[in-house]
């Protein structure tokens, strides 16, 4: 679901035109909707309500301060994978009781900053990691609930670099050591080492797969158990699919039919950790056609946005359905790569950015598209700006927030000077 429809063959965004917004806060820019960001959060919450779950939105995705404080609003708590990041959930006003501190990679003062603050739970990814953390929190004098994020060895059949549930990827410990790290520290002064974490990847688009990995998870607490350590909390994740080609993401309800027989009635704190679920189709970067070229083998629409804006494609390969804002009869039914139109031309849709591996997509059927053209690209609400970067000394574009018929600034656009102005010691 999301708030950004064709009427009268022009692209809205709630009750507004994003041709509108594009004159009005220049292109690049991301757009998002207010709308589909809390309707995304209240069926995740509805489907998983008989576990009465803390919802932790995963900052990473989009980490926007007027976002967080919106979500915050409706409830949600926080996953945060950096000191950073739990910076921002707490200027949004997120009780620290309500925010989960996870990554796999924790500095000293990161540690030492979730203690101060009081996180709810922070989970543990290494041995390493546990040792540091009881030498900070003795240190401190300050309590902390721990979770062990465990390797359940489960493929969530995702891209390779965003599979996390194997002993092939860096995260999280073995069963085997999870036994062990409980005999040494679960009845540390400090820390109360009561809960187990587990999220196998991004974006999981089969049930079944959380299905194994709970199932493992709850088989290794009833053997913690037998040896007399309570697990009171289990963090099942995220990972939870978005629509980028329309129909390939089962809904939260269907998430939650899988899921909810395996912890109904456990009498476990049950913790989720959606982000792309609730951010990713809530947001759209429009872009500007800067130019076409031909070359007589490849049609190139070159466009003000780039990989600094919406890295995805060039990192992952991720496909992004792209279609002009102002389309006459061309109004697609879905985000299908294939649209049932003729005159259409095959076109790769490149950014100015000097890398050939400068794309939003390749070999795209296209509408007509010609110089000042505003294109959309869908799906952009996760991973889009929070991975934008300043390559070429390009400013980062500015954020919009929609509601109703009322546009917000959210971010700025940056300015050259704020580009230079860390350098200016």
């Amino acid at each position: 679901m999301n708030l950004f429809t064709y009427r009268g063959g022009n692209l809205q965004v709630e009750g507004l035109p994003v041709a509108d917004l594009a004159v009005r806060f220049g292109t690049p820019a991301y757009l998002y909707s207010a709308g589909t960001l809390r309707t995304h959060y209240e069926r995740l919450a509805t489907a998983f309500r008989p576990l009465e779950p803390l919802i932790c939105y995963s900052v990473k995705c989009c980490s926007n301060l007027h976002i967080l404080k919106l979500l915050a609003a409706c409830g949600s708590g926080f996953d945060v994978v950096s000191g950073g990041e739990l910076f921002r959930a707490l200027r949004a006003g997120a009780p620290a009781e309500k925010i989960v501190f996870a990554g796999v990679g924790k500095s000293t003062d990161e540690l030492e900053e979730a203690l101060r603050a009081g996180v709810g739970m922070l989970n543990v990814e290494s041995a390493s990691e546990l040792e540091q953390l009881a030498d900070v929190a003795t240190r401190l004098g300050l309590p902390l609930r721990v979770a062990i994020r465990i390797v359940p060895e489960v493929d969530a059949k995702t891209h390779s670099y965003t599979t996390t549930g194997t002993r092939q990827n860096k995260f999280g410990v073995t069963i085997e050591e999870t036994r062990t790290l409980f005999e040494r520290f679960g009845r540390h002064r400090q820390l109360t080492l009561c809960g187990l974490h587990i999220h196998i990847g991004s974006p999981v688009y089969d049930p079944q797969s959380y299905v194994a990995a709970i199932e493992r998870t709850l088989a290794l607490r009833d053997a913690l158990a037998r040896a007399g350590h309570a697990v009171d909390t289990l963090d099942i994740g995220g990972g939870y699919g978005a629509e980028y080609k329309g129909g390939e993401s089962p809904d939260a309800a269907a998430y939650a039919a899988a899921i909810l027989p395996l912890l109904q009635g456990s009498g476990l704190k049950v913790v989720l950790e959606p982000g792309r679920a609730i951010a990713a189709n809530a947001g759209i970067v429009v872009t500007r056609v800067l130019h076409v070229k031909d070359t007589g083998s490849r049609r190139f629409v070159i466009t003000d946005a780039s990989m600094t804006e919406l890295i995805r494609p060039a990192l992952y390969g991720a496909y992004h359905f792209i279609w002009p804002v102002a389309v006459g009869e061309h109004v697609p039914a879905n985000y299908a790569p294939e649209q049932p139109f003729e005159g259409l031309t095959v076109c790769d849709v490149v950014g100015p950015v000097c890398e050939s591996g400068d794309f939003l997509a390749k070999d795209r059927a296209l509408p007509p598209v010609r110089r000042g053209d505003l294109l959309a690209v869908f799906t952009a609400g996760a991973y889009a700006m929070t991975m934008a970067s300043q390559y070429n000394t390009r400013p980062r574009a500015p954020e919009v927030l929609v509601d109703g018929t009322e546009a917000r600034l959210i971010r700025r656009r940056e300015t050259y000077e704020d580009l230079i102005a860390p350098e200016l010691v």
